[in-house]
C-alpha cells in the first residue's frame, strides 16, 4: 500500500530539480509572424523570430554593431570583388545533420530567388563558389564596401532539409501558396520552432545541437511568444505576469509600468525611419475624384502634403516625445547620415494650399490612405492625426487600416496611392536604404520598397555609383548628393525616427538594441 507514494514522492523529488531550473521566457508584441521562411518576407517583426532559430554566416555586436563571427569564424578579401569565408566546423543543423559550405551557397543563392524579399541583401553577390567543406567564396559583380553587413541578415538553412520539403524556393508572400519552409523551421540557432498557432502562439525550445552552448550567456529552456494586438491587453498581461516582456508597449502605460515595482522601461532610439509613400507611377488613381490624371505625380502636391504636416504636435500628441522628427529617410546611426540632407520642409498649411492651388488643386482632392495597425508605435493614431491635418489644407484622405499580416502584401501589391511604412537599416549603410527605396524598380533588389515607384535618372545613377565606390569619403559624399536630390524632389514624406521604448520585469536580463531585436544569444531569466 506505500508503493505509489513512495513512486509519487520520487517522482517529485526528481522534478524539483528540473523546475527550478526550468527558465520560460513568455513575451509579447502587437503583430505575429507571417512567414517561417526566412527569404520570404524582409520584416523586423519575422527578422526578429527567424534570428532565434537560424543563423547567419556574420553576426553585429548587439553594443557596437561591428560585425562578428558566427557561422562563419573569419572572412578576408582576396580581391576587390572576392570574399573568402572560413565556416566554422563542428555545427548541426537541429535534427543534428552537418553544417556546411554547400548550405552556405545553397542559402545565399536562395536569398536571390525571384520569389524571395531579400536580394536587397544579396545584392552584388554574382555567384558563390565551393572551395571546400568548410570554405565559400563569394564573388561580387563589382567591388560591394557593405557586403559583409549585409550577411548579417542573410539566414542559412539546410540544402538536404530544404531539397526533401520541396521549399528550395522560397514563398512568395505575394500570393496565398505555401511552402514547408513557411510553416516549419530548421536551423543552427538556439532554439528550434516547437509550434506555430498563427496569429496565437510561437513555442521555441533549446536546440539540442546547438554549437553555442558553452559560448554564450543564455539560459532560456523554453520561449513563449503571444501576439497581442490590443495595447491595453498587452499591458494588462505584463502587469499581471502573464508575459515577461513586451517589445512594444504602448505610450501611455509607460509610466504605470515605471511606477509598478518588479518592471523596468528601457528606451533607446532606432534606426528605423517612418515615412509615407506616395504612388507616383498610375495615370490615375483609384477611389480619387481626380480623373484622368495622378495628382501624386506633381512635386507641388507631394511638397504641399509635407508641409500640411505639424511633425512637431504630432511627436508632443502622438508619439509622447518618443521621436525624432527628421527630414531624410536614414536615421543618425546609419553611415552616410548628413545634417544638411536631414531638414524637415517647415510645416505651412497655407503655403501648402497655395502649392496645391498652384498645381491645379485649389479645391484639394480625394486620395486613398492605407495605415498598418499595430505595425508600428501608435501608427493608427499617427495615420489618424496626418488624415485631419490634411484635411484642413482639402485633401480628403480616405484612411484604411490594415492588420499587419494583409497590409504588407497588399502594399507590395503596389494596391495603395498613400501608405505608411517603417524602414530599419540592417547594414546600418544608407546605400540599403537607397537602393531599396528611392532608386527604380528592377533586378537585384532595385526599387523593392519602392512601393510608390518613384524614378529619377540622376538619383538612379548616383546610388550606382554608391553601390561601388570603396573610397569612404568619395562614397559618403555620393550620398548626400542622392539624399539631397531625394529631399528636393520629394519622392516620399519622411517623417520621425522612432524612439523605442521595450518594458519587461526585473528577471529578464536584456540588451536594448537599435535594430529592435533580442539578442537570443544573451537572453537571461533570473
Amino acid at each position: 500500500m506505500q508503493f505509489k507514494p513512495l513512486l509519487l514522492a520520487a517522482a517529485l523529488a526528481a522534478a524539483l530539480p528540473l523546475a527550478t531550473h526550468a527558465k520560460t521566457f513568455r513575451w509579447a508584441r502587437a503583430v505575429d509572424v507571417s512567414s517561417w521562411d526566412v527569404h520570404a518576407q524582409n520584416v523586423g517583426v519575422n527578422n526578429a523570430l527567424h534570428a532565434a532559430v537560424y543563423d547567419t554566416l556574420v553576426e553585429y555586436n548587439s553594443k557596437t554593431f561591428k560585425p562578428e563571427p558566427s557561422l562563419a569564424t573569419e572572412w578576408k578579401l582576396v580581391s576587390p570583388t572576392q570574399l573568402r569565408l572560413t565556416l566554422r566546423k563542428g555545427v548541426k543543423f537541429s535534427d543534428g545533420t552537418d553544417f556546411t559550405a554547400d548550405d552556405a551557397k545553397f542559402s545565399l543563392e536562395r536569398a536571390k530567388s525571384k520569389s524571395s524579399n531579400y536580394a536587397v541583401y544579396a545584392q552584388g553577390i554574382d555567384r558563390v563558389e565551393k572551395v571546400n567543406s568548410h570554405t565559400i567564396d563569394i564573388f561580387s559583380d563589382v567591388p560591394n564596401p557593405v557586403l559583409v553587413n549585409q550577411l548579417t541578415e542573410l539566414r542559412i538553412l539546410s540544402k538536404a532539409w530544404a531539397e526533401k520539403n520541396k521549399s528550395v524556393e522560397p514563398k512568395d508572400i505575394k500570393n496565398k501558396d505555401e511552402t514547408y519552409a513557411h510553416r516549419n523551421a530548421l536551423g543552427t540557432g538556439p532554439f528550434v520552432l516547437k509550434s506555430w498557432t498563427p496569429d496565437q502562439r510561437v513555442v521555441l525550445e533549446p536546440n539540442p545541437h546547438w554549437w553555442g552552448k558553452g559560448k554564450f550567456a543564455t539560459n532560456v529552456t523554453e520561449v513563449v511568444y503571444t501576439p497581442i494586438k490590443s495595447d491595453a491587453t498587452r499591458t494588462a498581461a505584463l502587469l499581471s505576469g502573464e508575459v515577461d516582456f513586451i517589445i512594444d508597449p504602448s505610450l501611455q502605460d509607460l509610466a504605470r509600468v515605471r511606477q509598478t515595482p518588479g518592471l523596468k522601461v528601457l528606451e533607446g532610439a532606432e534606426y528605423r525611419t517612418i515615412f509615407l509613400g506616395l504612388d507616383q507611377f498610375r495615370n490615375e488613381l483609384p477611389g480619387s475624384n481626380v480623373k484622368g490624371q495622378n495628382p501624386l505625380k506633381d512635386v507641388r502636391v507631394r511638397k504641399a502634403l509635407y508641409q500640411a504636416i505639424d511633425i512637431n504636435a504630432i511627436q508632443r500628441v502622438v508619439l509622447r516625445g518618443l521621436a525624432q522628427p527628421t527630414g531624410t529617410l536614414i536615421a543618425h546611426q546609419v553611415n552616410g547620415w548628413t545634417p544638411k540632407a536631414d531638414v524637415r520642409y517647415p510645416y505651412d498649411a497655407k503655403a501648402a494650399q497655395k502649392l496645391l492651388a498652384d498645381a491645379g488643386y485649389p479645391q484639394g482632392f480625394e486620395v486613398d490612405f492605407a495605415c498598418s495597425a499595430g505595425r508600428y508605435i501608435n501608427d493608427e493614431q499617427l495615420c489618424q492625426a496626418i488624415t485631419a491635418q490634411w484635411a484642413k489644407v482639402g485633401v480628403k484622405a480616405k484612411l484604411r487600416t490594415l492588420p499587419f499580416a494583409t497590409y504588407f502584401p497588399m502594399i507590395q501589391r503596389n494596391e495603395a496611392s498613400i501608405y505608411l511604412l517603417g524602414w530599419g537599416v540592417p547594414t546600418f549603410d544608407a546605400f540599403y536604404s537607397l537602393q531599396s527605396l528611392v532608386r527604380s524598380p528592377g533586378a537585384g533588389g532595385d526599387g523593392n520598397f519602392n512601393l510608390g515607384r518613384f524614378s529619377d535618372p540622376q538619383i538612379d545613377a548616383l546610388v550606382e555609383r554608391v553601390k561601388k565606390e570603396t573610397d569612404a569619403t568619395t562614397r559618403n559624399g555620393l550620398i548626400e548628393q542622392a539624399l539631397l536630390k531625394e529631399h528636393e524632389l520629394v519622392s516620399h514624406i519622411p517623417l520621425y525616427n522612432q524612439v523605442i521604448p521595450w518594458a519587461g520585469t526585473a528577471k529578464v536580463e536584456i540588451i536594448h538594441r537599435a535594430d529592435n531585436r533580442i539578442d537570443w544569444r544573451s537572453l537571461k531569466v533570473n
